[in-house]
């Protein structure tokens, strides 16, 4: 295998990663922060307990507990699953507190309007109330995306074919570190600056002109 080939291969396994984490952290984001706002105290209790150990420990201490202790207890996962799972779920709990507030952030007008109207709960927070919290969560959600696309490179710690891990055996097989990981580099701020960033940009875009029309 040529080193070219290494990069592009691992390339493409760090898209991978991102794009499935990010689709585990919008989930489990979404869900938490509003179980973190519901009336039930179990619920309330499970979504707190879920965010405080995911922020509060480190990320590369949840891959080994993933990896390594999980299949102490009988629970065995691909290692390319907990790659992108434990990125997820660990930047979901960050999400969670983005959601919240950003649900929170809704003029009251709006809430006791959807009343008025006698939506029921679901069907308010879905017409009225996510729609204008999603133009708030944008922004900051952008640079989330962009920590869990940084993030992905831990997942090579437990030997995740992905793009820091083919940069670390090209390095490892012709010592030139400065080229190899010069080229990871590039290719995460490509990523970053040319994918990740316009995107979001494009959706802010989006949800501004829809909820100009609401």
């Amino acid at each position: 295998m040529t080193y070219s080939s290494r990069f592009i291969d691992g390339t493409l396994i760090t898209l991978g990663q991102f794009g499935l984490a990010a689709l585990v952290a919008i989930v489990a984001a979404l869900v938490s922060g509003l179980m973190k706002m519901a009336h039930s105290k179990p619920m309330r209790a499970v979504a707190i307990t879920y965010i405080e150990i995911f922020r509060g420990t480190s990320l590369l201490v949840q891959l080994y507990w993933f990896y390594f202790v999980l299949p102490l207890f009988g629970f065995t996962l691909e290692k390319f699953t907990v790659g992108f799972l434990t990125v997820g779920l660990c930047y979901g709990a960050y999400g969670a507190e983005l959601v919240r507030g950003a649900i929170q952030s809704v003029p009251r007008g709006q809430w006791e309007a959807a009343l008025a109207l006698n939506m029921s709960p679901a069907k308010r927070m879905q017409r009225i109330i996510l729609p204008q919290a999603l133009v708030a969560i944008l922004p900051p959600w952008g640079n989330l995306m962009i920590e869990i696309l940084k993030g992905t490179a831990l997942v090579a710690l437990i030997s995740v074919a992905d793009l820091m891990f083919e940069t670390r055996q090209v390095n490892n097989n012709t010592y030139l570190s400065a080229q190899a990981f010069g080229t990871a580099l590039i290719i995460y701020y490509i990523f970053a600056r040319f994918m990740v960033t316009p995107i979001m940009r494009w959706l802010e875009r989006v949800m501004a002109r829809k909820i100009g029309r609401m």
